[in-house]
């Protein structure tokens, strides 16, 4: 025999043994149709449902799903809801903070003023309004020997520091800037020593 007939499978011999595995196994798959053996015809069909979708799953899926979207979207329009009232009264609270360093700027120059009854007329009414503007979320950034932070400092120049400890810390504070419920409002304007 060549070489090449060696290696060609022949198909014109039959296996005896091979016919009697068939006939066995065509044998047992009537003998599971005919619900002797219900175990793999169940997983069969647990699968056809799933490909095929059992219409109760899924409406109880698309349930599911729409339930949770609408939980989102509750959550998310109520803290969106809660951020806006927080923040409801930004406006006017910029508005009145020119008036609040204004009146601080002569609270400090009526300290060598001689008339004592104006001076604590104007305490008075500079405690009340700065009062109801605490109570309102309003707060003041502590700046003065701070480092120096680009989220919530604008540096307007830059000096030298006169001790080595001061490198990058704010030196001087020349306007004072305003938290409203811990979101900035107003940046501080500093110098910076280098």
């Amino acid at each position: 025999m060549n070489k090449k007939s060696k290696n060609k499978p022949q198909d014109d011999v039959v296996n005896p043994e091979l016919d009697t595995q068939d006939s066995v196994t065509s044998s047992n798959e009537n003998e599971i149709e005919d619900g002797e053996t219900a175990l793999p015809i169940a997983e069969e069909e647990a699968e056809a449902e799933t490909e095929a979708g059992d219409p109760v799953q899924l409406e109880k899926e698309k349930y599911l799903r729409l339930y949770s979207e609408f939980e989102n979207f509750r959550r998310r329009t109520n803290k969106e809801r809660l951020d806006w009232m927080q923040t409801a009264s930004k406006d006017l609270m910029v508005e009145l903070l020119p008036v609040v360093d204004d009146m601080e700027r002569a609270m400090k120059s009526m300290q060598h003023a001689g008339d004592v009854k104006s001076v604590e007329g104007m305490e008075l009414v500079f405690k009340k309004l700065y009062g109801t503007l605490v109570k309102k979320g309003l707060k003041p950034m502590e700046s003065q020997g701070e480092s120096f932070d680009p989220e919530i400092h604008e540096a307007v120049t830059q000096f030298e520091a006169p001790t080595e400890d001061m490198k990058g810390k704010v030196i001087d504070e020349l306007e004072k800037g305003y938290f409203l419920n811990d979101k900035v409002i107003r940046f501080a304007k500093v110098v910076v020593g280098k």
